[in-house]
Parts: structure tokens; sequence; C-alpha cells
């Protein structure tokens, strides 16, 4: 085996759910500029075709389906149209997920008063939406060739973090499917299918822009609690995040099973003071 080819997707077909996010957009540009076609799924369709044209354009290969990741339907359809177009299913980034203001839990709220469906929803998003589209996808990739599958954390699973209780339970709820599942297929399936995670510090995204930034761009009094319990004094960029998940997607990892990889600039491991 050569080396020099340890970390590519070449031939590789890999779908990405929330494709058409800020996170998503560095997830295929990674996956395509290491020779991986990426299959784009999301609800965003403008954004979606856009990325995939202009991935395209460029020499390498997208294709955008639009999906919801809490329809089975639409992920049997993504399945199928990406068997359609590629004959194969290589591996999987779970990259749907996020917040929504009725699942936040403001500092002035009385805890009690929480808003039980605003917390379900923020739950099935990030939990019920990684489960499903493993369940549809992960099933076709073990009827072939097996792959990957790559899970998204958050350091919200491993601390507590205020406000995010439905977020934080739903990331919680990854962690421990990441490692049902990967000890699950593996007692069925062998080393076909391997299952990990990744754990993401915090990064700015639609969803939390509002909430770490300001107008301005300058840091909101949350922002700066995260910039001080980060031992890198920074935000993560979205494109730091390509180098674990190409470890995670290609050979390179082979043995690698149940795992999770911390991306956070040492925000778990400090404790603040």
């Amino acid at each position: 085996m050569s080396y020099s080819t340890l970390f590519s997707l070449q031939d590789k077909v890999i779908v990405v759910t929330g494709g058409t996010g800020i996170l998503g957009k560095a997830f295929i540009d990674g996956i395509v500029s290491f020779g991986g076609t990426a299959v784009i799924v999301g609800r965003n369709e403008e954004e979606g075709n856009k990325r995939a044209a202009e991935i395209n354009a460029n020499g390498g290969k997208a294709l955008f389906i639009k999906g919801n990741v809490l329809d089975e339907k639409d992920m049997e359809k993504v399945r199928d149209i990406t068997l359609e177009q590629f004959g194969s299913i290589d591996g999987l980034v779970n990259g749907a997920g996020g917040n929504m203001p009725q699942g936040v839990i403001q500092p002035d709220q009385d805890v009690f008063e929480m808003n039980i469906d605003g917390l379900r929803q923020v739950l099935d998003l990030n939990l019920m939406g990684t489960i499903i589209p493993t369940k549809i996808i992960g099933a076709a990739m073990a009827k072939q060739n097996g792959g990957s599958i790559v899970n998204i954390s958050s350091v919200s699973a491993k601390q507590v973090i205020t406000k995010v209780l439905g977020y934080s339970i739903g990331k919680a709820g990854v962690d421990c499917f990441t490692k049902w599942m990967a000890v699950e297929t593996a007692k069925r399936h062998g080393d076909k299918i391997r299952i990990n995670s990744i754990m993401p510090g915090f990064f700015l995204t639609e969803q939390n822009r509002t909430l770490l930034t300001n107008p301005d761009g300058s840091y909101t009094e949350r922002g700066n609690l995260v910039i001080k319990k980060t031992p890198d004094n920074r935000m993560g960029k979205p494109d730091e995040l390509i180098g674990a998940l190409i470890y995670l997607l290609s050979d390179a990892s082979k043995f690698v099973n149940g795992s999770d990889i911390g991306v956070d600039g040492g925000f778990v491991a400090f404790g603040g003071v």
C-alpha cells in the first residue's frame, strides 16, 4: 500500500447532510479537494444547486439532492438517486443539525417553564436527523463495499453550556448513538462500516452568530465567555474541521471505530482556571 494515497478519497462517493450550511460547505469542499464526489443534501435548493454547479465547473464532482433528514422517504430518495447516478455510496457525513430559538432557555426565564415542543424539535433535528440517514444510507453502504459514517457531536455534549438544553441533549444522544451503532454494526458486518464523530468547539454559523457576535462583528458577552474558556483564544474556522473529516472518511482511519475527535481549541480540556 502506498502511504502517499492514505488520505485520498478518489472514486469515493460521500453523502453530506446539512450540505447547504456553513460547516457543510467546508465538508463538501474538503471532500472534493481530496478527490471524492460530494452528494450535497439539504433543504436550501438554490444554495445547494449553486454549490454543486461551482464544484462541477471547477473540475470536481458534486450533486445536490433536496431532502429533509427527518423524512425517511426523502432519505430513501437520496439513496436511490445517488446509487443511480454514481453506482455506490462510500461515506456519509451527518452534518445536519443546529439550534432553534424555541429550544433556547434564556437566563431571565424560569427554567421549569421550558418550551417542550421547542426542545423536542431541536432534539429531533440533531439526534433523529443523524439516526435516520444512518439507517437508510448506512444500509446501502453495508450491502456494497462498506465505508465510513461521520457524525457531528459538540462540546455541548461534554460540558454544560447554558441556554441550549435541547441542542446539548441532542448532541449527547449523538455521542451515545455513535458508540452504540459502531459496536452493533461491527458485530454484524465486521469492519465494513466504521462510525465515528467529530466534536467541534465554537464555530460561527447562521444559528449561533447573533448569540456570539454583535452586528459590528465584535463579540457579545456570551462570545467573550467562549473565548475566555478556549485556550487557543479564538473561534474555530470551518476549514479547520476538514483534516479530521478526511482522516475519518479515508483509509487512514480503517481501524478507528466508535471514536470522537475534538476540534475545539482546547475548550473541553480547559477547566477555566
